[in-house]
């Protein structure tokens, strides 16, 4: 990453996601009064001043237990601390110094890393100081009170920590590509963000439900900058409380929003669940280009047709997406993972494409020439007027038609079909908007009496 690093650290439930949004000024880390929700390490762009930098929210460190997600947890918070510049180490204000606050302390005077001690929940100016001294015990240095809530003293905070980044450097201009990994829980998601990395970037756990953050990490490969969003998994809905996984699958939903093209990821032994078919509608009602990738394909049983048949079964099942790619991998090996990006490359290509006005009416022309529109029991046919690529992102085509209601849903398929297998939109939905003759008349007859008016 070519922004400097500013890592949170801190023990659970001292307000590391609360500081984190606050000085990220987004809501992008997840805050719940829970110990553990934050697991894996989140990054958040932030800005103070001049300068760029990245804010690291790491799960709550503690020493001397072994069980569950805490040693996962432990080696996420040591990996963004030795890739920061800058460690802030959150303490309770409130609760005053404990062991855990110490064994910490003991831990971060060993490393290299400069540490600014911070102390949240001072939500009053005037009992802030008293509350802060509290931690010169540390042996860390001046301790600094700030509220993550109300934002009190957290700008003498990042000022501090501007002295300790590198120098502002001149970035280049880089175009990324946006990679949401979706899925159900424990399809593998997270083991192919690794795959792609080459580091345990997130915590990889046969538990279900181990991501609760989506997670941004930025990759290279060949000129190409791609930003990799990791999601939490999706679950039914019925199945869902208020709580840590109700904002981890809305970060999943606005992960899709914001994608340029998002990975579907299945699990090769389970096949295409109800729940895979609603999350593919989901992605094409969102007009994201897709790529489904079925995942633990090495622990499948294969002869020669395996591949074929089970890729008939998938475009069957998954028929929002149906012009999707579809691509077998296997994270824990690598199988094919690095071709993901080439068909990643594609689908963006294709989703920002756009075409003529020449062309799209050509392809109408020799559509009409094949099948011509259907005709009503009255005597009445569909006449397809012309059409006009009007948007892109998805690639968005206004057809103009003498009454859009003559044409059926098997005509209309049949011509978005047309426009496939001649020009391609490999990977990205097509979204057709059929407008009648008779509105854009009422239309043109509304602006000219406003005209008159």
């Amino acid at each position: 990453m070519s922004l400097p690093i500013v890592a949170i650290l801190g023990r659970p439930n001292v307000g590391k996601s609360t500081i984190v949004n606050r000085l990220a000024e987004t809501k992008g880390a997840i805050v719940f009064d829970e110990p553990g929700v934050t697991r894996d390490r989140t990054y958040q762009p932030a800005y103070w001043r001049d300068r760029e930098f990245l804010v690291v929210d790491t799960g709550g460190l503690i020493f001397d237990d072994d069980t569950e997600f805490l040693p996962l947890i432990r080696q996420q918070a040591m990996a963004a601390l030795a890739e920061a510049s800058v460690a802030i180490f959150v303490v309770d204000g409130q609760e005053g110094p404990t062991t855990a606050d110490e064994e910490i302390a003991t831990w971060l005077r060993q490393q290299s890393v400069p540490v600014l001690l911070t102390v949240n929940k001072c939500e009053s100016p005037e009992q802030g100081m008293a509350q802060a001294a509290q931690f010169w015990s540390l042996g860390l240095g001046e301790p600094y009170p700030v509220s993550g809530i109300h934002g009190n003293g957290t700008g003498d905070l990042l000022d501090e920590a501007l002295k300790h980044l590198p120098p502002q450097e001149e970035l280049p201009e880089t175009s990324e590509i946006k990679v949401a990994i979706v899925g159900r829980p424990n399809v593998g998601k997270s083991s192919l963000l690794n795959a792609f990395v080459g580091e345990n970037r997130a915590i990889v756990s046969p538990i279900s439900g181990t991501t609760r953050d989506s997670i941004d990490t930025v990759v290279e490969r060949e000129g190409q900058t791609y930003r990799l969003i990791d999601t939490a998994g999706i679950r039914k809905k019925k199945h869902i409380e208020y709580g840590p996984e109700f904002f981890s699958i809305n970060r999943a939903f606005k992960a899709i929003r914001r994608a340029d093209v998002v990975l579907m990821v299945l699990d090769a032994l389970d096949g295409v669940t109800e729940q895979d078919q609603k999350l593919a509608g989901r992605i094409a009602d969102e007009g994201r280009a897709c790529i489904i990738v079925v995942n633990k394909w090495d622990a499948v049983e294969k002869d020669a047709y395996t591949i074929y048949d089970y890729g008939e079964q998938v475009k069957s099942r998954l028929q929002f997406t149906e012009w999707a790619p579809l691509i077998f991998v296997s994270a824990e090996t690598g199988q094919r993972v690095e071709k993901i990006l080439e068909l990643v490359n594609t689908a963006a290509e294709q989703h920002k494409r756009r075409v003529t006005t020449s062309v799209i009416n050509e392809v109408l022309e020799e559509a009409g020439n094949w099948h011509s529109p259907p005709t009503t029991r009255q005597g009445r046919q569909g006449r397809i007027y012309y059409g006009t690529q009007v948007s892109t992102q998805p690639p968005t085509i206004a057809l103009f038609v003498n009454e859009a209601k003559l044409f059926n849903d098997n005509y209309r398929r049949y011509i978005e079909r047309q426009f496939r297998e001649s020009l391609g939109f490999t990977g990205t939905p097509i979204r057709m908007i059929w407008r009648s003759k008779k509105v854009r008349e009422m239309e043109r007859g509304s602006a000219n009496r406003a005209t008159r008016v």
